[in-house]
């Protein structure tokens, strides 16, 4: 499989975090959506600087949130930015295909599987889909032991927002032998991220490098 090696991890995600300040100060960089000769650039192949594994929520689009153009972002979006086989080979295939050696979990505040999840294990739905089950399933662990510490529910969410984040994260770095082989030998880095519906801002917390800590 051919392979092009875009930024190191470290200088896309700095580019990241300076996109996430252009677009909370309302200082966009981006011109015309798509210029011809960035459409005809983008036919002979794709090199993206990250790969975001994010929520489906209408409300965090991440070429936005990114301040970021066509074929800068490999996305791939789901209720609750879970990790399930079909997600972790999208980001194997970007990973290895393109070289991209950032790897985003985006997660979000308020974020509706998480409260879907809470509900859930609360008051149990008789006769649900065994898909929406599936997403549940896949969030519950980081709630169950967030809900019997008795965290009121401001907390919880906040909490429990953050422990699904890292949690996708943590699957993707030791349940995949071909990005625990691209972390260990070609400076592949996946870090755990926070997107603020009420401020904008991108809150980058889990594995970042010490510089950027």
């Amino acid at each position: 499989m051919a392979r092009m090696h875009a930024l190191p991890a470290d200088e896309a995600l700095e580019r990241l975090r300076e996109g996430n300040r252009r677009f909370v100060s309302n200082a966009s960089l981006r011109g015309p959506i798509l210029t011809d000769a960035r459409r005809a650039d983008l036919l002979a192949g794709q090199r993206p600087v990250a790969i975001v594994l994010g929520c489906s929520d209408s409300r965090v689009p991440a070429e936005l949130v990114f301040d970021q153009g066509f074929g800068d972002l490999f996305v791939i979006r789901v209720a609750g930015n879970i990790v399930a086989p079909s997600l972790v080979g999208s980001v194997e295939f970007a990973a290895e295909r393109f070289g991209t050696r950032l790897v985003v979990v985006l997660g979000h505040s308020q974020c509706g599987a998480i409260l879907a999840t809470i509900d859930e294990l609360r008051r149990p739905t008789e006769n649900q889909s065994k898909n929406l089950r599936s997403i549940v399933d896949r969030v519950r662990p980081s709630v169950e032991e967030l809900l019997a510490a008795g965290y009121d529910a401001d907390a919880l969410v906040e909490r429990a927002v953050r422990a699904n984040v890292r949690a996708s994260a943590d699957h993707l770095r030791h349940g995949s032998e071909v990005l625990e082989r691209l972390i260990q030998t070609d400076g592949l880095r996946v870090v755990g991220a926070e997107y603020s519906l009420e401020t904008g801002a991108v809150d980058f917390f889990d594995g970042l490098p010490r510089t950027m800590a």
